[in-house]
């Protein structure tokens, strides 16, 4: 969940629970001061009761309007005196129905007598206006929440602009390029930090790929040297002295691991090429005809091993180095013919937008880091360089290379357009 997102919600439900309290408070304070005023209204009428009886000796007729009542009740009993408010219900007989009012029940003395006296007073206006007023305080709570979802919604975004254009910035980073974290104009401490520590970051970690890569390079082309004089001097200690079988099979052993070391060196020095980019040959490749000649190439380690080959090619047009796709090619078929066993064959199905290299072998699936680099097979006499150098040439130019175990064939399968 995002961080506007969340906070939008918290925001909302916090104003939403204190719109809904002060909306109560409200209501209650309202309704309170309406009853206080009837409560007025009616302590006005009973003392217009009293003072009438006073003056006339006698009590005013009783009386029934729409919004008021008034009756009395002679009390048995003058010792007591009487004097409450009280919410209750009255019948409006010009409407024929029960409405809401507020009584006021007191006592008045006349002639040696207690009456007591009864005085409703309609609700319904002070019910009206407390709905009106319910109403007009929910339509402002929802306008404010709208108004608050939608200065969320757009303040909030401009408002974290700068955080996602570095994060972006971010995501989008390549070390390859060098290129700077540009930083977003902002009035905000915290975005200003993030934009200084973001460079600072990736100064820092230019600064460390340049010397890691300076090292890169300088111990490939370093070492070339040294192995190519071991090369040659074993060359030439094998052509000027015989030897004894044992020592025959020592120098033997030192001349492959020599040319092992040599084939490493160089494949380590193309798997930084290719991760700098440094192979710029960028051309249109009719790969239908690439892998016809590939095949040609092949064809006496087919014949060698007793392998039988399956061609499906379609047109197939690709932007890439033919350096690199000839690199490709030679890896996915080396690793076709040399985990094949005699007799087995090798499909390989050149479509429009993928190519497909399938081969027979050990019925068993391979180690899911098989494009991890020197991951191998106990078994197997290479590097464990190939498959890594043949992803890393596929993510150059963003294709995507699978592998999979179906039909007892291992399968490796490119999509030039993923």
């Amino acid at each position: 969940m995002k961080l506007a997102t969340r906070y939008n919600r918290v925001n909302l439900l916090a104003s939403l629970v204190v719109l809904i309290i002060t909306g109560i408070i409200y209501y209650t304070v309202i309704h309170f001061i309406l009853t206080e005023k009837l409560d007025k209204d009616l302590a006005v009428e009973e003392d217009e009761i009293i003072q009438y009886a006073k003056h006339y000796g006698r009590l005013p007729l009783p009386s029934s309007y729409i919004d008021q009542q008034v009756y009395y009740r002679e009390l048995r009993d003058t010792s007591i005196d009487v004097r409450k408010f009280h919410y209750t219900e009255y019948l409006n007989a010009k409407e024929h129905e029960t409405e809401p009012g507020r009584s006021l029940v007191t006592s008045v003395s006349l002639n040696g007598k207690k009456y007591e006296v009864t005085i409703i007073k309609s609700r319904v206006e002070s019910e009206d206006l407390v709905r009106i007023i319910l109403l007009i305080t929910l339509g402002v709570t929802i306008i404010l929440l709208l108004a608050l979802m939608l200065i969320n919604r757009f303040v909030l975004n401009r408002l974290w602009k700068p955080f996602y254009t570095i994060l972006n910035q971010m995501k989008t980073y390549e070390l390859t390029k060098m290129d700077d974290i540009v930083q977003e104009p902002t009035n905000i401490d915290e975005f200003r930090e993030l934009n200084r520590s973001a460079n600072a970051m990736a100064a820092r970690v230019k600064q460390d790929y340049k010397e890691l890569k300076s090292f890169a390079d300088n111990a490939s082309h370093e070492m070339m040297t040294p192995l190519a004089i071991i090369n040659s001097k074993l060359d030439s200690l094998l052509q000027t002295e015989s030897f004894t079988a044992e020592q025959g099979e020592i120098l033997e052993d030192i001349y492959h691991g020599v040319g092992r070391l040599f084939r490493l060196n160089q494949s380590l020095l193309l798997l930084a090429k290719i991760e700098n980019n440094l192979i710029p040959d960028l051309q249109e490749i009719a790969m239908e005809e690439l892998v016809a000649n590939k095949t040609r190439q092949f064809q006496e380690l087919f014949e060698k091993d007793g392998l039988v080959l399956h061609l499906e090619l379609a047109p197939c047009t690709v932007q890439m180095s033919k350096y690199l796709a000839d690199i490709l090619l030679n890896n996915l078929l080396s690793n076709a013919i040399r985990h094949n066993h005699n007799g087995g064959t090798v499909e390989i199905k050149l479509q429009a937008n993928s190519l497909q290299i399938s081969n027979t072998g050990k019925n068993v699936a391979l180690d899911k880091q098989l494009f991890e680099r020197f991951s191998k097979s106990a078994a197997s006499e290479g590097m464990g360089l190939g498959l890594a150098i043949g992803k890393q040439i596929c993510a150059l130019y963003g294709f995507a290379i699978s592998y999979a175990y179906q039909d007892q064939r291992h399968r490796f399968t490119i999509n030039f357009k993923p």
